[in-house]
């Protein structure tokens, strides 16, 4: 019997499209719905896939890094060895 992970290196570009889909709409291709179990194995799997063979800002859910000026920082990112003024609000 295949495992999750055995399955997961079976998966072709046009499985993972398909199954994303069918998490997004709630539905197979057919139009036949998802059960709860499938829609959550189904996200698994394509989160698992994305990882695996996407960059970071590829994948579902990215959300890009924002710079920042809390802490008198000049917005950007800084080292963690790096000193940071304090600033009092």
């Amino acid at each position: 019997m295949m495992d999750f992970n055995e399955l997961l290196d079976t998966l072709t570009p046009e499985v993972y499209a398909n199954l994303k889909r069918a998490v997004e709409l709630g539905k197979w291709p057919d139009g036949r719905p998802l059960t709860r179990e499938q829609r959550q194995l189904s996200l698994q799997a394509v989160i698992a896939y994305e990882v695996k063979h996407l960059p970071e800002h590829e994948r579902s859910g990215y959300i890009p890094p924002k710079t920042h000026s809390h802490c008198g920082g000049s917005g950007e990112l800084a080292g963690p060895d790096a000193e940071q003024p304090l600033n009092w609000h």
